[in-house]
């Protein structure tokens, strides 16, 4: 932890006080004698986490959709939050939870796991977002910042006046420098910074604290039904869960983040309650866009999204990158039911409902998917129940009985 605190701290000081370039007024980079500590960026990062008054409302803050009651995700069941300039603005995309994202890899194409054999290629891997389409938590924290669907600020300067005008100022000055503001790009630089900072705090977004930690560890032991649960969750041709949302300890001794940071389509009915699914030509297809562009003439990776950590999953009020599901059970009954019931999921008479028609090739078919229509789905309402079950043990601040 010191390490990557280390790395944060020399990328700040480095972003804070960068080589004055031939064309720049020399004020405008001018280095503070005051050298950020991390506790210092830690609190700001938290105090600027909080703050509404640093969106174009004045009433939406970082924690509005990342509760830290929550796992920082939502508190609500809102399929996706508002906000924007108006604070009412509907979002595209379910907020996600910002828990166990330290170890996110930068976005590839082409990945090859640290597992001993590079010769695999996963394919399109990590980057932040549902899209994988920021590399770092450092650019994460500025995107909702602009986004007219979140806080709704016009630039970056219209953040920096929000800071400047409002109560954290004195802190931020204290931390920066008593001039911090009249070198912009270092006060950005070092808002991001303590964003940043803040969340790789490991006692709040990554204590490793659930009952399946402390079973790990050794420290308790599962009921029989959480282990059964584990099983099916393990079992290549049960649940098969496992395949993308590791459960087991890395060959380094990294306890689990329960996701492979892929991206992947799995053919998520369309949510016929978000505004912007009103326009029937819409569609949301995560890695080719729309709010991704890059990628967006690599028709093969349409509808594929990142695959989320399952840990504190059980938290969520909705799931999936459009909010269309409101439970696990309701999940888990859509994995193992998607092909054998497809009617179930999907209206207007087409499967995949959610993509153009003639990408129906992108769609993952490994179990527990596949089969036809009327065959026997890959689990029953017990081992269902057993799944939920032991979802559940991956939810932080298990007390460990002495």
């Amino acid at each position: 932890m010191k390490i990557i605190y280390a790395v944060l701290t020399a990328a700040l000081l480095s972003a804070c006080h960068p080589k004055t370039p031939d064309d720049a007024p020399k004020a405008a980079y001018a280095p503070s004698a005051h050298q950020p500590t991390v506790p210092e960026l830690t609190a700001l990062g938290r105090a600027m986490f909080v703050e509404p008054s640093l969106s174009a409302s004045g009433r939406t803050s970082c924690a509005s959709c990342h509760s830290p009651d929550n796992a920082f995700s939502p508190n609500n069941n809102l399929a996706v939050q508002l906000g924007g300039g108006d604070g009412r603005t509907e979002g595209t995309r379910a907020a996600p939870s910002l828990c166990y994202i330290q170890n996110v890899p930068a976005f590839t194409e082409h990945y090859h796991d640290d597992d001993g054999d590079d010769s695999v290629d996963a394919g399109p891997t990590g980057g932040h977002n549902w899209d994988g389409r920021v590399q770092t938590a450092h650019e994460q924290a500025l995107g909702p910042l602009l986004s007219p669907r979140e806080m709704g600020n016009k630039d970056e300067a219209a953040v920096l006046a929000k800071l400047k005008a409002g109560p954290l100022a004195p802190q931020f000055r204290k931390v920066f420098g008593d001039d911090v503001f009249e070198r912009p790009r270092a006060a950005m630089q070092g808002a991001l910074m303590a964003l940043e900072v803040f969340q790789e705090s490991p006692t709040e977004f990554y204590p490793y604290t659930s009952k399946y930690d402390a079973f790990l560890r050794k420290q308790t032991t599962l009921s029989a039904q959480e282990l059964r649960g584990m099983q099916l969750f393990n079992d290549e041709t049960k649940g098969n869960c496992a395949s993308c949302h590791i459960s087991r300890i890395s060959p380094g001794g990294v306890f689990p983040q329960f996701t492979d940071y892929g991206l992947i389509n799995i053919g998520v009915p369309r949510n016929r309650q978000l505004a912007v699914n009103a326009d029937p030509a819409y569609y949301d297809l995560g890695l080719c866009g729309p709010d991704r562009t890059d990628l967006k003439d690599h028709k093969e990776y349409c509808g594929a999204f990142k695959t989320p950590s399952l840990r504190n999953v059980a938290l969520r009020k909705v799931f999936f990158h459009n909010g269309s599901f409101t439970s696990l059970e309701q999940v888990i009954r859509f994995y193992v039911t998607r092909d054998t019931t497809p009617q179930k999921w999907y209206q207007g008479g087409r499967k995949f409902d959610d993509q153009p028609a003639g990408m129906d090739a992108n769609v993952n078919r490994e179990a527990p998917f596949g089969g036809k229509p009327g065959d026997k789905p890959a689990l029953n309402e017990r081992e269902i129940a057993d799944m939920v079950a032991f979802l559940k043990t991956l939810t932080d601040g298990y007390q460990v009985k002495n």
